[in-house]
């Protein structure tokens, strides 16, 4: 996600064209040279978006893009498995524009971004957005409180990230440390569950899991996530990437069915497999860059189903 404590930001998928061409009902069409994107459009070689290999891995809650290409499909063929379980049949084609073609997007920022315009951000189409608040036990975003509050003034739901340090302390104790600094929730149909941010390490390359072994790690999750619900009464989502997630926790499958899913996969035209048993994901960090500040991600859904999201149902 956004970077704060370092200059450094390597950024994977280039090309982001066609980047959120993803219909919800299982349609995506690239055009020959033009591919629709849901911020706009993007220019297209014959209609294919490649995705560059490489990760984009930045300080304090940067996604790290997965390597590989990726085409849209086309037609019934798409693959239904990304959708949600409450996502149904369209059966009604007039409905398409509502429920299918334009998904609610939205950015996730942390203090890199410092003052976020939000007025700004609406008209340009955010209907949500997720703030860093804290990482490991020692760090509070100094703009949390500003951003946060500003998004819900101009009628965004949002929620709150933390992103994790393994290496530092326990699951339970960063856990309780997020929830004391904003990342409580609230069934009030504004406030989206706490997140989770867990990827590679931004401190050191060779350490890339944290020093932790996969059980180990999958334990830590599971001490965060214990907490969080031990809290909030919500399970937080998790925010990774498939290769990270294949690497350090052996593909765990411990959490796709208790777990929203939040992936970043950057520069390609779908979100691409999933990691983990999960079969759908609920946000798609799709790029670093777009018309909203900060990173750009959709939800798989309605804005109806946005709102029943954040209530908990």
């Amino acid at each position: 996600m956004a970077r704060e404590r370092t200059p450094a930001r390597r950024r994977a998928g280039a090309l982001a064209a066609a980047t959120a061409a993803l219909a919800l009902t299982g349609t995506a069409t690239l055009q020959t040279g033009t591919a629709t994107a849901l911020t706009g459009t993007a220019t297209t070689l014959t209609g294919t978006a490649t995705a560059q290999s490489g990760t984009a891995a930045t300080v304090t809650g940067t996604a790290t893009a997965s390597t590989g290409t990726a085409t849209a499909p086309t037609g019934a063929a798409a693959d239904r498995s990304v959708l949600p379980p409450w996502a149904g049949a369209v059966t009604d084609r007039s409905d398409l524009p509502a429920r299918a073609a334009r998904p609610p997007r939205g950015p996730d920022v942390s203090s890199y971004q410092k003052h976020v315009d939000w007025p700004a951000a609406r008209t340009e189409g955010a209907r949500f957005v997720y703030v860093k608040a804290t990482e490991s036990t020692d760090y509070r975003n100094p703009y949390f409180h500003r951003q946060y509050t500003g998004a819900r003034t101009v009628g965004l739901i949002r929620g709150a990230y933390h992103f994790a340090l393994p290496d530092r302390s326990s699951g339970a104790r960063q856990a309780a440390y997020f929830v004391r600094h904003g990342g409580d929730w609230r069934a009030d149909g504004w406030t989206l569950p706490p997140a989770l941010d867990i990827e590679d390490n931004p401190y050191s390359r060779e350490l890339t899991c944290y020093g932790l072994g996969q059980g180990r790690m999958v334990r830590w999750i599971r001490s965060f996530s214990d907490e969080i619900e031990r809290e909030t009464g919500r399970r937080p989502v998790i925010y990774t990437t498939t290769r990270w997630w294949r690497l350090c926790t052996g593909d765990s499958r411990a959490f796709s069915t208790t777990h929203a899913l939040w992936i970043a996969r950057h520069g390609t035209s779908r979100p691409g497999k999933l990691p983990g048993g999960w079969r759908c994901w609920t946000f798609w960090q799709y790029d670093t860059d777009g018309g909203l500040p900060g990173d750009q991600n959709l939800f798989n859904g309605s804005a109806s189903r946005l709102r029943d999201f954040a209530r908990g149902r």
